[in-house]
């Protein structure tokens, strides 16, 4: 049995020491690893110990238990009993239980390597191609564009906005933490509504719907209400002037679904103008009260300008159902309130463009009345607009004053007035020049 002690012996000495760097493993210390697998395998006390690894290399010991085996071919790295120098003794029986190393033994190397990478990725995962001053920035940018609209030049503005929207895809294309992506899909999606706005007040609402759709991708993978709340009343906007305006309450009423905000005011009270505009008198007049019971002061920060409405904004939109419906004096009293609303405002706070819409509804509430005087004088102010900021909806509205001086055409004021509107709408280069609006008798004798 010389060969079988030669070949343990072997294996033994070709194992390296776990004590001692350089020196190969003893008997003592070859019985305690395999005990301590033997443990950690079976749970069981094995009292292996050097004696009894001498006695196998001597070779007084030829066919060890199965345990003893197990644990010696796992220790010193072999694939079966033989390469030990095992042989079964004659009549020793067939089929005797091995054990069986589980799963997780000799597993630790890899288990701490894997523990190492995920390190590794934890590194990966905190880092970002966006830092919170990027994305504050680019909702400040927004924030800034909104409050110069039709203050100061358009295209600027909305190239900026522009700007904006595809900076924050660039970045988005990048690595960042879940709540970066969705402040860099609401900074994309407020840009995409500015640009949906300006491009209704451009004269392009069917490019607005185009815009609105992607803002409201956007909106959904920010899960930002507020911004679903806008872009319905953006879409409505975009409906209402093209004359589609149940549509315009369509969207109107699916955009109460979410907004938050002033976003709520703006959505009731176009509703009653939608549903004026419908000919749905009951249920424009409904509507007309619910908004005038919605609370006017902002829950939550808002952009400004065209994202967010307030009172006297309200109250314009409110004087447009009033107009619809017939009654010019209640059109009046708002018109009049919101107008006032707007002068008390510091300028910087003012929105000068839906100013200019409810001056619009205090000339036709006059003009309805048959007071040319008060049309007159309410529409001084909106005349003296640079050409700059002359949008769509509001040459559609002056389109429609002018329409409503035809009875008054044996009027010189009048038809001063109408010249003038056309001078307006169409040759806008010509020379500012006030109209006389001095209290005169209607039909008056012509010079």
């Amino acid at each position: 049995m010389q060969a079988a002690n030669d070949l343990l012996r072997s294996a033994r000495e070709r194992t390296p020491s776990r004590r001692a760097p350089g020196e190969y493993m003893s008997r003592v210390e070859l019985a305690e690893t395999v005990c301590a697998w033997l443990w950690e395998t079976t749970e069981v006390r094995y009292e292996l110990d050097g004696h009894y690894i001498a006695k196998l290399e001597r070779g007084a010991v030829r066919w060890p238990g199965a345990a003893y085996r197990s644990g010696l071919r796992f220790v010193l790295n072999v694939a079966s009993d033989n390469e030990l120098g095992f042989l079964p003794p004659p009549g020793a029986p067939a089929g005797e239980l091995e054990l069986v190393p589980p799963s997780t033994v000799g597993f630790d190397q890899e288990v701490g390597l894997a523990g190492d990478e995920s390190i590794a990725l934890l590194t990966f995962a905190e880092e970002s191609n966006v830092g919170d001053l990027t994305v504050e920035q680019l909702h400040a940018d927004i924030e800034r564009i909104s409050q110069l609209y039709l203050r100061t030049a358009t295209k600027p503005l909305f190239e900026r906005s522009r700007a904006v929207r595809d900076r924050a895809f660039v970045l988005l294309a990048g690595r960042q933490s879940p709540k970066q992506s969705r402040d860099l899909y609401a900074a994309a999606g407020w840009a995409i509504t500015l640009l949906a706005w300006m491009s209704v007040d451009l004269g392009h609402p069917e490019v607005a719907e185009s815009h609105a759709r992607t803002a409201w991708a956007c909106a959904e993978a920010a899960d930002h209400n507020e911004l679903r709340g806008w872009i319905r009343a953006t879409q409505h906007t975009a409906a209402f002037w093209q004359d589609e305006f149940d549509r315009a309450a369509d969207h109107a009423q699916h955009g109460l679904r979410y907004a938050t905000g002033t976003s709520r005011l703006f959505l009731t009270s176009a509703l009653a103008v939608d549903l004026a505009r419908s000919g749905r008198v009951t249920e424009a007049r409904a509507a007309l009260a619910a908004a005038q019971e919605v609370p006017c002061t902002p829950s939550i920060p808002e952009l400004g300008g065209p994202l967010l409405c307030t009172p006297e904004r309200a109250e314009g939109f409110w004087a447009d159902a009033q107009l619809t419906l017939g009654d010019a004096k209640a059109t009046l009293v708002h018109a009049d309130r919101s107008v006032a609303r707007f002068e008390a405002r510091p300028h910087a706070l003012r929105n000068p463009g839906s100013e200019r819409m409810v001056r619009l509804q205090q000339v036709k509430a006059h003009l309805t009345l048959g007071e040319l005087d008060g049309a007159i004088a309410a529409l001084e102010p909106v005349l003296t607009t640079s050409l700059e900021y002359r949008v769509r909806p509001l040459i559609h509205r002056m389109g429609e004053v002018a329409a409503m001086t035809a009875p008054y055409t044996r009027v010189a004021r009048a038809r001063q007035l109408r010249e003038r509107i056309r001078e307006f709408i169409y040759r806008p280069d010509l020379p500012g020049r006030q109209l006389d609006h001095r209290p005169q008798p209607l039909i008056a004798k012509e010079s």
